[in-house]
C-alpha cells in the first residue's frame, strides 16, 4: 500500500524514533508498504518517520542510480534500528540534496563521506561496517530523520536563513508534488 508521505511541519519528524525488536506488529507488511511508497515517489531512501511511524527503520534503494553508479546495480536493502557509531571527519564532501518531505526544495549539504554504522537487517542479524561514498550521504541524510533531524538542519549561516522563507511556505502547504502526501493542517 501507498501511504502518504509526511512534509514539513509534521510534528512527527522532529520526533526521536524507537527501537522495534522481532516482535513489531506487521513488520513485513510495513516494510513492503515503505517499499511500495518510495517507488510510487521515485525517491532513493525512506525513513519510517517520512510515513507516520516512530520506530528506527530505512529502506534505500539506489538501483535508481545504477546508470551513473554501476556499483548501485541491485542496491536494495532495509535497516532496523540503524545508529552512526562514527562520523570520520578527516573528509568531507558537499552535495546537493533533496527530501521527499521538503517537495522542491535542494539545498548543498556538507557531510563526511565515512562513517562506521550499526544496524539490523529483516532477519534482526547484527551488522557493523565503515560505509563509503554516496551510500554514506544517504544513511546520513535517512538516519537523520530517526533522531528527529531534516537535511535543512545542516545548513549554516546566509543559506539557512535564506531557505526559511521557504520552509514556511512548505509548512503552509504551499508546494506540487507528484505523491501522496500529509501537511500539517
Amino acid at each position: 500500500m501507498i501511504l502518504p508521505i509526511y512534509t514539513y511541519g509534521q510534528p512527527m519528524l522532529r520526533k526521536e524514533c524507537e527501537e522495534i525488536d522481532k516482535t513489531y506488529p506487521e513488520l513485513e507488511k510495513t516494510i513492503q508498504d515503505m517499499w511500495d511508497t518510495l517507488k510510487s515517489s521515485e525517491g532513493i531512501g525512506l525513513a519510517a518517520p517520512q510515513v507516520g511511524l516512530p520506530i528506527r527503520l530505512v529502506v534505500i534503494d539506489l538501483d535508481l542510480l545504477s546508470e551513473d553508479m554501476p556499483e548501485y546495480k541491485d542496491f536494495r536493502k532495509v535497516y532496523i534500528n540503524p545508529y552512526i557509531e562514527e562520523y570520520d571527519d578527516s573528509e568531507t564532501d558537499v552535495s546537493e540534496e533533496g527530501c521527499l518531505s521538503l517537495p522542491g526544495l535542494h539545498e548543498v549539504v556538507r557531510r563526511p563521506t565515512r562513517i562506521r554504522v550499526s544496524y539490523q537487517d529483516e532477519q534482526f542479524q547484527e551488522h557493523e561496517e565503515w560505509v563509503t561514498g554516496y551510500l554514506a550521504r544517504v544513511m546520513q541524510h535517512e538516519f537523520d530523520h530517526l533522531d528527529g533531524k531534516v537535511f535543512t538542519d545542516h545548513l549554516q549561516g546566509l543559506r539557512r536563513q535564506l531557505v526559511k522563507r521557504k520552509l514556511n511556505e512548505l509548512q503552509k502547504g504551499n508546494f506540487r508534488c507528484a505523491y501522496k502526501v500529509k501537511v500539517k493542517r
